[in-house]
């Protein structure tokens, strides 16, 4: 890729829900639409490496987002995560999350320890510079660091994705950020309800959800009904998200069932629901990722922020 800005490569309505959601104290107006809901932070990558917080806030601020992935990484100088913390705080710019992306299940033992302490220094850097979140899958049980096997189902797996996490978030004892599993479409977690399965015996307050509703639409049923799906993950998973990832989908009239991504506003993702689901969470952003361009997130963005003013859901700005 050339310019790859993907997330991978970069860091390596409905009705009143479960009691936790922060409803918004105001209706807002679009046109003719009356949503009540909380602003939207908007964030996506930031081109460029940053050693001055200044110039990544000037940035951040030019694209017009109030979040951000995070700007450094483990290993980075205590001083300059306090300089980056400070100036986010200072121009109201949320760090979304710290992505770390590898195989904590990875089948060789070796690599696998090397992976999890990564999540551990990852998770220990989230909670210091202030992130809402530290995010990666949960791993698969192959060479392919996030690929399909059948392993990745078992008992045995899910067994070890518990006592892993649980690891890793007592080792660090976060107090400020979350450790979180972004869901995948062939590894736990792949629902809602596998989500909650694990949040449950996990048992760590530190421990949230990461939400990617494109992730979890791995058949033609979630994939046409997908906006009732996007309410059922708020519904069940809504006090515990974090982040979303912001995507879009597309189904191909290819045998078998052919699914793939899309730049959002070139699927079929229900982007109003997804907004104002979104909107009854108070400051959970909405992140950009996967493209290759920026001027792709200069669309992405643009198509996002122009389905909230048709569905009367604002952008923090």
């Amino acid at each position: 890729m050339k310019i790859n800005l993907t997330r991978r490569n970069f860091i390596k309505t409905g009705t009143i829900f479960t009691t936790g959601f922060a409803m918004a104290p105001s209706v807002l107006t679009a046109g003719k639409k009356n949503i009540r809901g909380n602003p939207i932070r908007l964030g996506a990558p930031v081109p460029g490496k940053f050693t001055d917080p200044v110039e990544w806030v000037k940035a951040v601020r030019s694209l017009k987002y109030t979040a951000s992935y995070c700007p450094v990484q483990p290993g980075a100088a205590p001083e300059m995560i306090r300089a980056f913390r400070a100036e986010a705080g200072k121009n109201n710019i949320l760090i979304a999350e710290v992505g770390v992306w590898n195989n904590m299940l990875d089948p060789d033992e070796t690599a696998r320890k090397e992976a999890v302490r990564k999540n551990i220094d990852s998770l220990q850097m989230a909670d210091e510079i202030g992130a809402l979140c530290c995010v990666n899958i949960s791993g698969a049980r192959g060479e392919i660091w996030d690929g399909p096997y059948p392993g990745n189902y078992s008992n045995d797996t899910f067994n070890q994705i518990i006592e892993t996490v649980r690891y890793i978030i007592d080792q660090v004892k976060p107090v400020n950020t979350f450790f979180t599993l972004e869901p995948m479409p062939y590894m736990l977690p792949d629902s809602p309800d596998s989500y909650l399965r694990l949040i449950k015996a996990i048992d760590r307050k530190q421990f949230g959800a990461h939400l990617d509703p494109v992730n979890m639409i791995s058949s033609p049923q979630r994939y046409f009904n997908n906006g009732e799906f996007i309410r059922e993950c708020f519904r069940k998973l809504g006090p515990h998200i974090k982040s979303v990832h912001a995507k879009d989908i597309t189904i191909l009239p290819e045998l078998t069932v052919h699914l793939e991504e899309r730049r959002p506003g070139l699927g079929s993702l229900d982007y109003s629901v997804l907004l104002q689901e979104t909107s009854r969470l108070k400051d959970v952003p909405i992140m950009l990722e996967h493209l290759e361009k920026q001027e792709d997130y200069l669309l992405a963005a643009e198509y996002v922020r122009s389905v909230g003013v048709k569905t009367g859901v604002r952008f923090l700005e």
